[in-house]
């Protein structure tokens, strides 16, 4: 939730770096650039059969009485924030045994789902900052600060001065032995805060965890944290830009927790071009800049396009020209004007002059999210106007294998991998989250996912996906958090689209992706935007565990239909983690189980990749019908057939896959 979240810093503080390093984030949008050229297949993303019309469309508004639109999915619960949470964002997800950790913009929340009909909470930790990006591994629980107001003391006052010992951007480390009581034993600060931060459990030292570090704030000043550059790096190596921050952590000695190293994985990139605005929001700013004007109001060019400077930006910068003079009370006219004066000044320092016609400018300076895969060594970085693959087998030094970039796309935002690691799914959220992107005439290739194949160390683009229920202006809407769910044979994945609730979606055929299943609230509000919706939706332990902005904690289940059976539900549900951090994607690997082979059996059924004859002495062998599983021999004997029958089946490696069900069976078997 990129430009929200960075609004919400700067009503912190009158901090003009950071001030324009919004602007610059937000101009970046803004950029023109020609969408993709190669033909695309088509994107509507419906199933047939959907239900039409959609009944996403229309949904009555409200805070806790919206319309509700639920397809293929049971609502198992949904829980208001606790009172100290109450109105303040709720933001990502960890999950350790039956507990779900939820971030918050004041703390984090631990809720015990052992009945996920009816969470209870733990323990509500206040601890403020943006964005609270929360990870868990054994008893230590990691969560990101990035914004100004961040104490070191987790204290409740915020910070004021400009540069401070007590402010908080990094790493927070603590010891949740007790969940009731848990310890700060460790920060980590860095010279851009964590924005957000991925734990990397490397299988080859078992005693440390790593975590990258995405930080997208304006650099820190070297006075307040020792060794933080500014400047290019070309005009000074140790510059904090163009850079990512790894930290290693000792299990036994989490307070020794440091940066061990910073890989600059940005190098030599260019800045990627984008799309112009949506037409609906080229005539809003047009207004919103005209309104401002006639009212004294403060804006801004930002290369080349005219924005309003809302008031938390500018009243700081006031009263701080107020201060230097010695001056009290309110800003005066001539205060005013010597603002305006020095406003193009202060956003050229920033974001730089024009480049010289014909030169380009130089790519990303960081990464937004990174999701390390440690199963097959690889990651996949969302880097604002990149999507990258990265060699993680030495976790303190990630070196980028590829890089992609794509007119269509204006903020890379998050990766997923699919099982096998042979495609790469990426985000794309445009308007920063806090923007209605959902609309009926906003493009479908924009605030997206796009989805490539994995071919050696390279990416081949193949579609987009995009939910396929338009939403109002006033619902922020775009692309955001989603996991695998676990459905042996297929990649099928659950993903937040704040005001557009969550969608569930089948991409094992990459170049057609298509939605089965979906929950949708109706806005928070009919007659103005208030930021609220799905911040993220995991798949955890058999049930999809939705982080809701404003409304709390939403648990949901799937439910069999034409696009999905029991079977295959039991055989995700038998995948079982005692721990998850999506950002650190777990391989799924399923126990031999009858439903596991049922579930084989249905998908071929639906592929007609075997004679109806063969399924049901597939499903005889298995229990299926009677309850009784055959012995050895015969399901030995079976998975010999299933062998032969996959030298003529149009899906084979399924068929091998259940014959090697069928084989495990058996060995398992008295």
């Amino acid at each position: 939730m990129e430009s929200v979240h960075r609004l919400r810093r700067l009503s912190l503080v009158g901090s003009l770096a950071l001030g324009a390093a919004v602007l610059v984030a937000a101009g970046c949008a803004t950029s023109t650039g020609g969408a993709r050229s190669s033909a695309i297949p088509s994107i509507s993303n419906m199933s047939a059969g959907e239900p039409m019309p959609d009944p996403r469309v229309g949904l009555r508004a409200g805070t806790d009485n919206a319309g509700e639109a639920v397809w293929n999915l049971h609502v198992l619960s949904q829980t208001p924030p606790p009172e100290h949470f109450k109105g303040v964002t709720n933001s990502d997800l960890a999950f350790l045994g039956n507990i779900v950790i939820q971030g918050n913009y004041n703390g984090y929340q631990f809720w015990d789902i052992s009945n996920p009909s009816a969470p209870v909470l733990k323990e509500g930790y206040v601890c403020p900052a943006s964005q609270s990006d929360v990870s868990v591994y054994r008893n230590l629980l990691f969560v990101s600060g990035e914004g100004l107001a961040g104490r070191v003391d987790c204290g409740t006052q915020g910070v004021k001065d400009t540069v401070s010992k007590d402010r908080l951007r990094g790493l927070r480390i603590f010891d949740i032995t007790d969940l009731t009581n848990p310890k700060n034993v460790g920060n980590v600060q860095t010279c851009r805060g964590s924005h957000t931060h991925t734990l990397l459990v490397d299988p080859k030292d078992p005693d440390n965890v790593y975590v990258y570090i995405s930080g997208s704030a304006g650099v820190r000043s070297p006075t307040e944290l020792a060794g933080c550059v500014r400047a290019a790096p070309d005009k000074d190596p140790n510059s904090a830009l163009f850079r990512i921050e790894v930290i290693k952590v000792p299990l036994a000695h989490p307070e020794q927790a440091a940066i061990v190293s910073s890989p600059r994985i940005f190098n030599d990139l260019t800045a990627p071009a984008r799309h112009g605005e949506a037409p609906a929001d080229i005539a809003e700013n047009r207004r919103q800049v005209a309104e401002a004007k006639a009212k004294g109001g403060f804006t801004a060019v930002i290369r080349g396009d005219e924005r309003v400077l809302p008031g938390f930006i500018i009243t700081p910068l006031l009263d701080s020209i107020v201060k230097a003079r010695g001056g009290t009370g309110p800003a005066t006219s001539a205060d005013s004007a010597a603002l305006r004066a020095a406003i193009p000044a202060m956003i050229a320092r920033m974001i730089g002059p024009e480049p010289p016609t014909g030169a380009t400018r130089p790519g990303p300076t960081q990464c937004h999210d990174i999701t390390v895969y440690p199963a097959i060594g690889r990651a996949g970085g969302a880097c604002e106007g990149y999507g990258f693959l990265l060699d993680i087998t030495d976790p303190a030094h990630p070196v980028r294998l590829a890089a992609v970039a794509d007119s269509n796309f204006s903020y890379w935002h998050s990766a997923t991998f699919n099982n096998d690691g042979t495609k790469i799914l990426f985000s794309d959220e445009w308007g920063g989250g806090g923007q209605p992107k959902c609309r009926s005439t906003d493009r479908r290739e924009w605030g997206a996912d796009a989805l490539f194949n994995i071919v050696g160390n390279q990416m081949q683009f193949q579609s987009y996906y995009k939910l396929p229920a338009p939403q109002t202006r006033f619902e922020n809407c775009v692309a955001h958090n989603g996991s695998l769910i676990p459905i042996p044979g297929r990649d099928v994945m659950v993903q937040a689209w704040y005001q557009g609730g969550i969608s569930v979606f089948d991409w094992t055929d990459p170049r057609n992706p298509h939605e089965i299943a979906y929950f949708d609230r109706g806005p928070m509000d009919s007659t103005r935007m208030v930021g609220a919706g799905s911040w993220s939706a995991y798949w955890y332990n058999g049930v999809i565990v939705s982080s809701e902005i404003a409304r709390g904690l939403d648990i949901f289940e799937l439910t069999p239909s034409a696009y999905l059976t029991q079977n295959e539900i039991d055989a995700a549900k038998s995948v079982h983690f005692d721990y998850q951090n999506t950002q650190g994607q777990p391989k799924f690997v399923w126990p031999a189980t009858p439903a596991l082979a049922r579930a084989y059996a249905d998908q071929l059924d639906r592929s007609k990749g075997l004679s109806a004859d063969r399924l049901s002495q597939v499903r005889q062998a298995v229990g299926g019908g009677s309850g009784t599983m055959q012995n050895r021999a015969a399901l030995t004997a079976l998975a010999a057939q299933l062998d032969a029958d996959a030298a003529t089946s149009s899906d084979a490696a399924k068929v091998r896959s259940l014959a090697a069900t069928l084989r495990d069976l058996a060995a398992a078997s008295s």
